[in-house]
This record gives C-alpha cells, structure tokens and sequence, in this order.
C-alpha cells in the first residue's frame, strides 16, 4: 500500500468533495482520480474497496473538523459552567456550517453505512472513537452534565446542522441562539 500521507489526504478530500456533491452513488475511485486531478488508478492504489474509501473519507472529517488550539485554549482558561459549553458547541456548529462538506458526507456515510456491513462497521467505530473523545474533553474539562448530555447535544447539532444545510422547517434562525437554547435546555439550566 502507498504511504505518503499528503497524497492519501489529497485523495480522501477529494473523495469527500466528490461524495458531498454527487451522494454516495457519484463516488467511485475513478471519480475521485479526476477530482484529485491525478491518474487514474491512484485512488485504487490508496484504498483497494470502496468500503476502505469509504471508511477512509469518515476518518478523514473528523480530523479536518478539529477544533484549533488558538480557538481552545481560550475556553479552556474559561471557568466551566453552562454558558462554557454554549461556547463549546458553538464552536463546534461553526466549524461544520464553515465547511458544509463535511457534514454533508458525513451524512451521506452514515446512510451508506445503513446498506453497507463492512462500511457500517468502519463508521460505527470511527463514529464512537469520536463520540468517546467528546465524552472525555467534556468531563475533563469538569463541564456541566456528562456522557448522556453529550448524546443528546450530539443529536440536537446533527439535526441542527441538517436543517442548515438541506431544505429545512425554520429558515430563517439564529443559529446562536438556537444552540444556547438547546445546551441550556439539554443542561437543565433554562
């Protein structure tokens, strides 16, 4: 297998460009060649299947969708209390509607992986590993509520940022305001 990293990342962006605008059926390995601008036959040399792209393209949100040390370490200053997690999950909101491609792979992953094993497989552990990290920040950080209030922020931004990206029931919002409100409420703090 190749291993220059700036190479498999190069491909797996444009993967995730190519799943984005064209949904799992527009994804091939020769697809994301052209993306890429490289010959064809580099992506199959980099991922062998389409569930190794596929699984690939899910890792590789989640480190494009990384929060920043400059944007952290002022929070992390931050004694915790609700309005710091208002804070967190802003940040978190904004990093997603900044790059609208992600999320929206990362969507249409997930419905991919409701028809797919292998690829199910590959998401639900990238998906938890994510999840685990997120339950650890929060608990560490000595932030109000735990594993389960992170579960339901976790559901309560899905849906957030699918109404935001794809014909949705309150255009327009405060998108702000709307996630104070949804920590608050999720943090019992109304």
């Amino acid at each position: 297998m190749p291993r220059n990293p700036e190479r498999r990342d190069q491909l797996a962006d444009a993967g995730l460009t190519v799943l984005a605008e064209a949904g799992a059926r527009g994804l091939t390995h020769r697809a994301v060649d052209a993306t890429a601008g490289l010959p064809a036959g580099t992506t199959s040399n980099y991922f062998r299947t389409r569930d190794a792209l596929l699984g690939a393209l899910g890792e590789r949100i989640f480190e494009r969708l990384a929060p920043t040390d400059d944007r952290l370490r002022p929070l992390a200053a931050r004694e915790p209390s609700t309005d710091l997690v208002v804070d967190y999950v802003r940040y978190i909101v904004e990093r997603l509607l900044g790059n609208p491609e992600l999320p929206l792979a990362l969507f249409e992953l997930r419905l991919e992986a409701a028809r797919r094993p292998g690829l199910h497989e590959i998401l639900t552990r990238t998906l938890r590993q994510g999840f685990d990290a997120d339950v650890a920040f929060h608990v560490n950080a000595e932030l109000p509520g735990g594993a389960q209030e992170v579960r339901l922020l976790h559901f309560a931004i899905d849906g957030l940022v699918l109404d935001q990206l794809t014909p949705g029931v309150g255009h327009p919002y405060d998108v702000d305001a709307a996630v104070a409100q949804l920590v608050r409420r999720l943090s019992r703090d109304y």
